[in-house]
């Protein structure tokens, strides 16, 4: 990880297209300014991280871990009956 000191003013650049300004900086935020072309996608970290997430839960599971997860649902919703001698 590259770590770079810069003041409110003060701007850097990501590949020569990308460029990212320090517009305002606190004890507890930085605001940043983002200049990017249109076909860069600037994401916060955590919307990507999200989308990946609901990618993953939204891929095609197997019929046997299907009937596996079916079987244990049902074995949890419906308990042995208790007998008695």
């Amino acid at each position: 990880m590259l770590v770079i000191r810069r003041r409110p003013g003060e701007a850097l650049l990501i590949g020569g297209e990308a460029e990212i300004e320090i517009l305002e900086a606190t004890a507890s935020q930085v605001k940043l300014g983002i200049r990017a072309p249109r076909s860069v996608t600037v994401l916060r970290k955590e919307i990507h991280v999200t989308r990946e997430q609901n990618r993953a839960a939204t891929r095609e599971i197997s019929t046997a871990a299907m009937d596996a997860a079916a079987e244990v649902a049902l074995k949890s919703a419906y308990p042995q009956p208790i007998r008695f001698a």
